[in-house]
């Protein structure tokens, strides 16, 4: 079947037409001017039920960016990892307006990078910075994280002059759920074959759904949603009969970084994963419900984040497998950025188990630059060739 049909409408409604990082940077804006506090976060680390229980609005920092990794290497090395060279340069420069509308910031352990960049950064503004436990199946990390919660909660309440209840942290809990559960049925559509909604859709859609809760994005999801049953009632999907179904994997890919998605689209493939913590990945899984203990359980649920900063990972391959079973990928494509340590030594057993499972790999190292654009298609283009051989 040749299913290469134009879309008329975009999947984004019109009020939020525009760059992702424009759509988000309104929808803070409002919540300010509605009077709501502001926390910046920097990862997927950061407990986000605690932050909306006491009403406030979530920024995501910025970090993706070329542009500023000048400014980020007059105090940091130039060959620390781009995205922490470019969210100091943001703030050095003062051009990351998610930074200045945030009243906090909540930082945490992943790399030890961050943790010395946020030394630099700290005496700006209010900075919480968590200590994440990082062999997470032993008995005392869900009791350390839990404490370290606490003390988010402790240090929101301080400086936000608000207070959540558990009841607060409930409800809150039930809302990423019920995002969740709407984001895998959008996700369900990538899962199709061939494919509904292409890879800048769900990029669009997780940029927006990762930092608002439900009840501020409801409609749009559901109008997705909508939108979505009514291509395949038309017939329309993406690629062309044959495109290669890829399961990008790795680091952050936002930004400069999608770069690496550009290409596997313009080299003929589709990207039906994205499975890294910008992409998919924070949207699966739910958080216990009424277990009398709402911070436990938000302990265990962010546990499990399969992170290459925990050790051992093995939940990382075993949360693959269900990918593989759930968007049937031809190929999978390791995006690692320069100096990241933990994705790169990682990559080695990404790499082992994707051959066990008979599924072609690439692996990527790059940067937020265009340097290297080039060399990256020829790459993926000859691993589309070799596919097509098979």
């Amino acid at each position: 079947m040749d299913f290469n049909v134009p879309e008329t409408k975009p999947l984004v409604d019109d009020q939020f037409v525009g760059e992702p990082a424009k759509r988000a940077l309104n929808y803070i804006q409002s919540k300010r001017e509605q009077g709501h506090p502001v926390v910046g976060i920097y990862c997927g680390y950061a407990p986000m039920e605690i932050i909306r229980a006491m009403g406030a609005g979530v920024a995501v920092l910025c970090a993706f960016s070329n542009k500023t990794i000048i400014a980020g290497e007059v105090h940091l090395p130039s060959n620390l990892c781009p995205l922490i060279k470019s969210s100091y340069g943001f703030i050095t420069t003062d051009t990351c307006p998610f930074y200045g509308f945030s009243d906090v910031v909540v930082a945490e352990t992943t790399c030890d990078g961050k943790k010395k960049m946020f030394e630099l950064i700290r005496h700006l503004k209010p900075i919480h910075v968590m200590d994440l436990p990082q062999l997470p199946d032993e008995q005392e990390a869900e009791a350390n994280w839990s404490a370290m919660i606490k003390k988010l909660k402790t240090f929101l309440e301080k400086h936000l002059g608000r207070q959540a209840t558990d009841r607060d942290i409930e409800t809150a809990i039930k809302d990423t759920n019920r995002k969740n559960r709407i984001m895998n049925a959008i996700f369900d559509f990538a899962a199709c074959k061939p494919p509904v909604i292409n890879w800048k859709e769900i990029y669009d859609l997780t940029f927006l759904a990762v930092p608002a809760p439900t009840t501020d994005i409801d409609k749009l999801l559901q109008e997705s949603l909508n939108k979505l049953e009514q291509r395949v009632k038309n017939g329309i999907y993406y690629g062309k009969k044959g495109s290669p179904r890829v399961l990008v994997t790795g680091c952050p890919v936002a930004g400069d970084a999608t770069k690496v998605f550009n290409i596997i689209e313009q080299a003929g493939g589709v990207i039906v994963a994205i499975d890294n913590c910008t992409g998919m990945k924070g949207f699966m899984g739910e958080i216990e419900e009424d277990t009398g203990n709402p911070i436990a359980a938000i302990s265990r649920r962010y546990l499990k984040i399969p992170c290459a900063c925990m050790t051992p990972n093995l939940r990382r391959l075993a949360e693959m497998d269900k990918w593989i079973e759930r968007f049937k990928p031809d190929a999978i494509i390791d995006v690692v950025l320069h100096a990241c340590h933990g994705y790169n030594v990682e990559s080695y057993k990404v790499m082992k188990h994707a051959k066990d499972k008979h599924i072609p790999f690439l692996k990527i190292e790059t940067d937020y630059s265009t340097t290297d654009v080039g060399q990256i298609r020829t790459r993926v283009e000859a691993l589309f060739e070799t596919l097509s051989r098979m």
